[in-house]
């Protein structure tokens, strides 16, 4: 892998190359999609975060993640 130099870690997002800063946490990405930390689920590398954990679980260079976003309906 590169070096860090420029602060960022590279991630893989639902399939998607993504960038975010060095010490960012899985609600902090989740939030910068655009997204309610409390209506997602999200699996880094293979293993499912839990819910109350996202807000303390920091992001590591590579990380790869999947993130389903729940919808309520009617």
């Amino acid at each position: 892998m590169a070096s860090q130099t420029s602060g960022e870690l590279l991630l893989t997002v639902n399939g998607e190359p993504r960038r975010i800063s060095a010490g960012a946490t899985i609600a902090d990405l989740v939030e910068n999609i655009g997204l309610d930390p409390r209506k997602v689920a999200v699996e880094r590398n293979a293993e499912i975060a839990p819910r109350s954990s996202l807000a303390d679980v920091s992001l590591a260079d590579g990380d790869v993640l999947e993130i389903v976003h729940f919808v309520g309906g009617g």
